[in-house]
């Protein structure tokens, strides 16, 4: 596929893994494990549910838990931090301006999506790249965060349009001088086609992936494939094939059977003390 969109412009892309994020030492154990697997970057939750201005500890406990990744990971691997849109802009604010000494790869949904006329004064206040657009729809909703400044654009292939879509966004946010960083913590179907854009993609950073994800309980990333060779990561990176279409083969029997089998997956549903909702 990533010849029919120009080209490859690299022979393997980098991958990120996910971590918990809510307890410092489960954290270090989880990244110790990821950087024995070779991945040199991984992403964590900035908080659990936590109100959208934060006390002065639940700052602290943010910040405690990010600096306990940079230990674990050391200077010369990445963590990026993802906020779910969970804070108030004050709140992004004073909270980026305490997790810039650790450098994080990006931040990312510092505020929900329909705050993005807010997004100019967090990328003015802070010098950590910002990141944005797994809740986006296509090229014209990415035009006012990256006219905000923007470091990173986050569409979905499932969610924004598909390839041609997102190829279109990437090509935007170069423009702009931004890169691409796929959402993805989905199926293999969804995986495969963002690596095909990240192959043809000049302005591409690193991608998103769900193998071993915390919330695959009963599946995984590798459950329904034929060959799960396309995602044996080396190195922390997804390495180029010449196999047709999207480079994968899905295994229709284990499709059927999950379908047989049926879910009645909800998200959470989070409050805050006072029982007001909480973003999830």
């Amino acid at each position: 596929m990533h010849a029919l969109l120009g080209g490859p412009v690299r022979d393997r892309v980098r991958v990120y893994a996910w971590v918990g994020g809510d307890e410092p030492a489960q954290l270090r154990e989880q990244i110790a494990a990821q950087v024995e697997a070779g991945f040199s970057a991984v992403k964590m939750n900035a908080a659990g549910a936590t109100s959208p201005i934060p006390t002065p500890a639940g700052t602290a406990a943010i910040v405690a838990r990010v600096a306990a990744a940079r230990e674990a990971l050391g200077p010369d691997r990445d963590v990026a931090v993802d906020c779910h849109g969970r804070f108030t802009a004050p709140a992004a604010r004073r909270v980026l301006a305490e997790l810039a000494p650790l450098h994080p790869l990006f931040v990312e949904e510092p505020v929900l999506p329909e705050h993005g006329h807010l997004l100019a004064s967090l990328v003015e206040s802070s010098p950590i790249p910002l990141a944005t657009g797994e809740r986006l729809y296509g090229r014209a909703e990415f035009l006012p965060p990256l006219t905000a400044g923007i470091a990173v654009v986050q569409p979905d292939l499932s969610h924004a349009g598909g390839i041609s879509e997102v190829r279109r966004i990437a090509s935007l946010a170069e423009a702009y001088g931004a890169q691409l960083a796929p959402h993805c913590p989905l199926g293999p179907i969804a995986l495969a086609a963002s690596l095909q854009v990240a192959f043809a993609t000049p302005n591409f950073l690193i991608q998103e992936q769900s193998r071993g994800i915390h919330y695959n309980k009963d599946a995984d990333l590798l459950s329904y494939l034929v060959d799960p060779a396309p995602f044996r990561f080396v190195d922390g990176h997804a390495v180029r094939g010449d196999a047709p279409g999207l480079g994968i083969t899905i295994d229709e029997t284990a499709v059927r059977a999950a379908d047989r089998t049926g879910h009645a997956w909800r998200n959470p549903v989070w409050r805050h003390p006072d029982g007001s909702f909480a973003e999830w």
